[in-house]
C-alpha cells in the first residue's frame, strides 16, 4: 500500500501564496505521473495540475496557469503545488494523486491523499 500526505494547506488573503506539498510512503516501487486536484463545495473534483516521470514535463488547468507551479522531488518521494497570486475561486480542499506500482510484478495503481483545505479571501 501507498500512502499520501498533503500539508500546508491554509487561510490566506487574496493576492497572496501558498506551498502545498505531498508526501509519499509505504511500498513504493516505482512511481509515474503525479497531480494535484482540488474540490470546491458543491462542485466536482477538477484536474489542476500535473507532472510526469522525471518532472519534464507539466500540465495545467487554464483557471491556475501562469499563477501554479507544480515540481517533484523523487528522492523523497513528494510532489509540491507553489502557489501565487491566489484567488477566492481557489478556495477548495486540494488532493494530492499518484500512480504507483509496488514491485516489480504489480499494476499501476492510482492512489489519494486525504486532502488538505485552502481558503483565500478577499
Amino acid at each position: 500500500q501507498v500512502q499520501l500526505v498533503e500539508s500546508g494547506g491554509g487561510s490566506v488573503q487574496a493576492g497572496g501564496s501558498l506551498r502545498l506539498s505531498c508526501a509519499a510512503s509505504g511500498s513504493i516501487f516505482s512511481i509515474d505521473t503525479m497531480g494535484w486536484y482540488r474540490q470546491a463545495p458543491g462542485n466536482q473534483r477538477e484536474f489542476v495540475a500535473g507532472i510526469n516521470s522525471g518532472g519534464g514535463i507539466t500540465n495545467y488547468a487554464d483557471s491556475v496557469k501562469g499563477r501554479f507551479t507544480i515540481s517533484r522531488d523523487d528522492a523523497k518521494n513528494t510532489v509540491y503545488l507553489q502557489m501565487n497570486s491566489l484567488k477566492p475561486g481557489d478556495t477548495a480542499v486540494y488532493y494530492c494523486t499518484g500512480l504507483f506500482r509496488t514491485s516489480t510484478w504489480s499494476p499501476w495503481n492510482n492512489y489519494w491523499g486525504q486532502g488538505t483545505q485552502v481558503t483565500v479571501s478577499s
